[in-house]
């Protein structure tokens, strides 16, 4: 069974992305919240699928993508994954990466 857990900042983050799509089209938020979720199941099942981004952060953290505008910010471990964070591409990332716990 692959497992994956979030973050604080994870969920948080998707409950804000969700929350601010949800005000114009909450149909749209609850899709993206599932295409995260469908996401977030993947890549525990599969977490080498993700890439680095050594011009962003130096840490160990892989990316993948969600509907070209989101990325998720995972960590792989041998009996799980931790989805780190979920953001929206557009963001200055090298600034949210740089306040990421060790």
């Amino acid at each position: 069974m692959a497992i994956y857990v979030l973050s604080p900042a994870a969920e948080s983050d998707v409950t804000e992305i969700a929350a601010s799509i949800e005000e114009d089209n909450p149909i749209a938020a609850r899709q993206l919240v599932e295409d995260f979720l469908d996401a977030f199941e993947r890549l525990a099942k599969r977490p080498a699928m993700g890439h680095r981004r050594p011009d962003l952060t130096s840490r160990q953290v892989l990316f993948w993508p969600v509907r070209r505008s989101y990325l998720i910010v995972y960590r792989a471990a041998p009996s799980a994954i931790e989805i780190v964070r979920v953001f929206n591409a557009r963001r200055d990332l090298a600034s949210i990466l740089a306040k990421l716990p060790d």
